[in-house]
């Protein structure tokens, strides 16, 4: 099997779930318990949180652990402003654009801004909305997990807090998070991430909460996480987390540079006549996003799939609308949109993997085509 698709999901690290055998093993306890066997998983699950924070260069922040980074998004959209005017773009990802619709419906203001070609925010109409709106709440996604097109974040919160010190900023950092360096700055208050996006296991997100910012908790109940996420934490899970974590920050340059040749090496490699580049040339190094001209992508998809080489057709929490959201937010129209694939890298992927991957896309599309004439 040659997998290119993770963006979707990546393959659990074995040296990450050895790591954590232990806490799933004897060291099982629930967390919240006060004998010395909770009290120790406790500190544990604290040294997670410490892990996270070193990896984005922050002390002025804490972590909340969530089950996924839908569930992070939604805490953040729905626990950090109740009423108000709500912000985002029209290529965030469907855990924070339904919620913000959902905002909507409950009779808030939403406005959701433009995107560039490439799918990033057009900041001109973002910044042009905030000058001229009392806004409470803007989300803008760090990369984008179809077009992988990088939002400088850091630099949009800066510019959000100077034109409105209250208002509350979030980002989405899913596909960015152990793969794109950065710092997360005192600007944004809140930055989701995701266990099973950096080779954790599935279950397992995180909300970065800046410290004094108000947040009401999503879930209600045992009052852990500080209060701010009740129900007992996925222990086990947590721990493999920072394990993978920790792989993915000790390499995070060399793996961007690496990652950053495969990607090129795959559009230098496609046919020009049969495929054209989604993705800008700033993208992250992880996601490119293709469209196979005058074919459908899902039925090129299943072709390679036929031959163990799998690859995504946008969003895999959105995959049963015909055309991509987000793509289509970008300005592209049905030919484009049709045939539209999405091949995302891991510090995993080799050159082998690659070279097979364009010869049989090359392959597949131009046998399609010759059947279709």
């Amino acid at each position: 099997m040659i997998y290119f698709d993770n963006a979707a999901t990546t393959k659990p690290s074995k040296e990450a779930l050895k790591y954590a055998e232990k806490f799933n093993d004897e060291a099982f306890f629930n967390p919240s318990a006060l004998y010395r066997g909770g009290l120790d998983a406790k500190k544990e699950i604290n040294s997670a949180k410490d892990s996270i924070l070193k990896n984005l260069g922050s002390k002025a922040h804490e972590v909340i652990f969530t089950s996924c980074g839908t569930e992070s998004d939604n805490t953040a959209v729905f626990g950090a402003v109740k009423r108000g005017t709500f912000v985002t773009d029209k290529g965030e990802h469907a855990a924070i654009y339904k919620s913000f619709l959902e905002q909507k419906n409950r009779g808030n203001t939403v406005e959701f801004i433009d995107l560039e070609k490439d799918g990033r925010v057009n900041l001109n109409k973002l910044y042009a909305y905030l000058e001229n709106n009392r806004t409470d709440f803007v989300s803008i996604m760090h990369v984008n997990n179809e077009t992988g097109a990088i939002n400088d974040v850091a630099e949009i919160a800066k510019r959000v807090k100077a034109i409105n010190p209250k208002t509350i900023f979030h980002s989405d950092g899913v596909q960015a998070y152990g793969k794109i360096p950065f710092t997360i700055s005192g600007d944004i208050d809140f930055y989701s991430i995701s266990a099973h996006k950096i080779n954790g296991l599935k279950g397992v997100g995180a909300l970065i909460k800046k410290r004094g910012v108000n947040l009401s908790p999503y879930l209600i109940g045992g009052g852990q996480e500080s209060g701010y996420r009740s129900g007992t934490e996925n222990f086990f899970g947590i721990k493999v987390f920072e394990y993978a974590g920790k792989e993915h920050y000790t390499t995070i340059k060399e793996n961007y540079v690496r990652c950053e040749k495969l990607k090129k090496k795959i559009i230098d490699g496609l046919i020009k006549d049969l495929f054209f580049i989604v993705s800008g040339e700033n993208s992250s190094p992880y996601v490119l996003s293709v469209s196979a001209i005058g074919l459908r992508g899902e039925v090129l998809m299943h072709s390679l799939e036929a031959k163990g080489i799998y690859v995504g057709n946008g969003s895999a929490c959105s995959a049963k609308n015909r055309y991509s959201r987000i793509i289509e937010a970008c300005g592209y129209k049905d030919k484009i949109l049709d045939g539209v694939l999405r091949i995302s890298l891991s510090s995993d992927s080799t050159e082998d993997e690659v070279d097979i991957l364009i010869n049989e896309l090359n392959a597949s599309a131009t046998k399609l085509k010759g059947i279709m004439k």
